[in-house]
């Protein structure tokens, strides 16, 4: 008799290490039994606002949520003001949190993760329906205003599966994942969290951001290494330029990834510099290593027709971006839509040309910034918020030209201590504006 497929809360051995942090191993039991255990502790509701900081109490958290029938609410924000937007479209919403310093809304409960030790072993690996709403992720865009994204339990574990095979994953020797990007964020979450649980793969779960942590956290595990991260934080790696231990590989996603600098980050640490194409409206859908082209592979059992995106147990989802298909399996992509810039007669891409800017020797970071009429005001342009100590408005214009259309070229330039990046290494254009009402124009 047909009816709806599970899947397991864990689909690993008992016995295989699943989270690492320093000088403890976690097995897939362990994880099975601590859940289990914050699962009984959870405040009553539908729907839980997973804040934890630590990797391995979102991991815990989330799973016990899953016990418990409850939906993860994901997302990056953590000011009293954006979690009581979220919170407002769910009645019996919760925060769950290991920050003690956290900021509620105050019609809001807050529910303070604390990790005990785990119930006697061993303890109940259940199946969860694919069709029970797992997560609920939002995405704010350039606006601010949030964006649910629903997430089913068996996409996120097919997506995993998958994911498996197109990084070439394999249980006789586990990859060691040290992940730099927070686990609300759907690449964090598909990488260091879900991953994991249903795929050889061992995520690291000591806080990792700076070079020295991306080296330490490398340092203490056994091969074969992945190192997943952000172009962002692949600049800063490479201008530290640490010693590390040998890498199986690096992953990027978030941001397209320059040409450059892949090249430079193989050359210096002898490791394939590999991208991950997706959205969190999506997931992930397709990777490439950056140096083999402009070219796309689709993960398995992912399906692009027309510019809409299929996959199992997952609805058909339209992407954001200009896609050219090569073939059944590959494509190439061509930009987001709303990415296209036009001015007098010609086009660029924002992205692309923020590519160019990044690259440009001593830019620590950057972004060109459109006026909202940039198409309609014959006089409008462009200009550019850089962060280069050191260089001048002149000399970084100067460095652009002959890189970028005269017609691109930014009006101004205005040099800046650090741009208000969220911790996903994200610019939203309200806080970038408020940082340019405060800032000198050069």
């Amino acid at each position: 008799m047909s009816g709806t497929p599970d899947f397991p809360l864990v689909d690993r051995p008992t016995e295989a290490v699943l989270f690492r942090r320093a000088g403890v191993s976690i097995t897939a039991e362990d994880v099975l039994c601590q859940a289990h255990v914050l699962a009984a502790d959870l405040p009553p509701g539908t729907h839980l606002l997973n804040l934890c900081r630590d990797r391995y109490a979102f991991v815990l958290t989330f799973l016990a949520a899953l016990l418990r029938g409850q939906v993860c609410l994901l997302t990056g924000e953590r000011s009293a003001e954006q979690l009581a937007r979220i919170a407002s479209g769910y009645a019996d919403c919760a925060i769950a949190t290991d920050d003690s310093a956290q900021s509620a809304p105050p019609d809001v409960p807050v529910h303070r993760v604390r990790l005990g030790p785990a119930r006697p072993k061993p303890a109940s690996n259940l199946h969860i329906p694919a069709d029970r709403l797992a997560a609920i992720a939002f995405t704010s865009g350039s606006t601010g205003a949030p964006v649910a994204h629903a997430k089913r339990w068996g996409a996120l574990v097919q997506r995993s599966r998958a994911a498996a095979v197109e990084f070439g994953l394999v249980e006789t020797a586990p990859s060691q994942i040290v992940g730099t990007v927070p686990p609300q964020h759907m690449y964090g979450f598909e990488t260091t969290v879900l991953l994991p649980l249903h795929a050889p793969a061992t995520s690291w779960c000591d806080p990792v951001f700076f070079p020295d942590d991306m080296r330490g956290a490398l340092a203490a595990l056994p091969a074969p290494r992945l190192l997943v991260t952000t172009p962002m934080q692949l600049q800063a790696l490479l201008r530290a330029s640490p010693d590390l231990p040998s890498l199986a590989g690096f992953i990027s996603a978030t941001a397209p990834l320059d040409a450059d600098l892949a090249a430079a980050v193989e050359a210096r640490w002898h490791a394939p510099m590999r991208e991950i194409f997706g959205a969190t409206e999506v997931g992930s859908i397709a990777s490439r290593r950056t140096l083999d082209g402009d070219t796309w592979h689709l993960y398995p059992d992912v399906q692009l027709t027309d510019g809409e995106i299929s996959a199992p147990h997952a609805q058909i989802v339209p992407l954001d971006d200009d896609v050219e298909a090569l073939g059944p399996r590959h494509f190439r992509l061509l930009g987001r839509r709303q990415d296209i810039l036009k001015l007098a007669g010609h086009r660029a891409s924002l992205a692309g040309l923020n590519r160019i800017l990044l690259s440009l020797e001593g830019v620590e970071d950057g972004t060109f910034l459109a006026p909202p009429d940039l198409e309609q005001r014959a006089t409008a342009r462009l200009l550019a918020v850089v962060v280069a100590p050191g260089l001048s408005a002149g000399s970084i214009a100067e460095a652009l030209r002959g890189r970028v259309e005269p017609i691109f070229l930014p009006r101004r330039i205005i040099l800046v201590p650090a741009l208000p990046r969220n911790e996903f290494g994200k610019l939203r254009r309200d806080r970038l504006l408020e940082l340019l009402a405060n800032a000198d124009a050069v």
